[in-house]
């Protein structure tokens, strides 16, 4: 286990430095370099120090996970089709409607290519470096939430952060619960793709 120094200056960089400099003005190919470095770091740390062999769990309780992950979907549904059919009528579930090939598309390509990775990095790497930092466990899940909502800082989007720090809330209660990447990746892709479906997706960078 490295020092507990080393992790707080690797959480420092990792998860308050590199995001806020997202938000500064410069080309976007330096930006995909660091991302594309500090995923490799995260996934080098999680084999090789971690010890990681990012097999499924055994034993993973899914009817609990199907009834809470529905109960949860069910309310952030019903409370974002309002929240469009009020501000932005003409957007509710227009892409499906006039785009169902590009909706199918961006289901998969963002439930692979953007939340497992988030995943892998908010949760499963944050939990196994950061959680023994912390003696309180709700202090920890908050943290985290707040971290990963900073993370979408770059969309300078008020609303995109709320709805990313009650995500982050949502996904961490479930990693801790579970210890599955793979439940709370599935759990963060119906939510996302949730959002872009029902006509949320522009403020979140998806394609229209």
């Amino acid at each position: 286990m490295q020092s507990i120094r080393y992790r707080l200056f690797e959480f420092f960089i990792g998860f308050v430095l590199i995001p806020v400099s997202f938000v500064l003005e410069f080309q976007l190919w330096i930006k995909l370099v660091i991302g594309s470095l500090a995923f490799v770091y995260v996934t080098y740390v999680l084999l090789k120090v971690e010890n990681n062999k990012f097999k499924i769990r055994q034993h993973i309780n899914w009817t609990q996970f199907w009834q809470r992950t529905i109960i949860k979907f069910l309310v952030i549904a019903i409370i974002t089709s309002i929240y469009v059919y009020i501000v932005d009528y003409k957007n509710l579930f227009e892409v499906i409607k006039s785009k169902p090939m590009l909706w199918v598309a961006i289901l998969f390509v963002y439930s692979v290519f953007s939340v497992y990775p988030q995943e892998l990095v908010y949760r499963t790497f944050f939990f196994q470096r950061y959680e023994s930092l912390f003696r309180s466990n709700a202090l920890f899940i908050m943290v985290n939430a707040a971290l990963f909502s900073l993370a979408h800082i770059f969309f300078k989007n008020t609303l995109v952060m709320i709805f990313t720090f009650i995500g982050g809330i949502l996904f961490a209660l479930t990693f801790k619960k579970t210890k599955s990447t793979l439940l709370v990746s599935i759990e963060h892709a119906i939510y996302g793709c949730w959002l872009f479906t029902v006509g949320m997706g522009e403020m979140l960078g998806f394609p229209n």
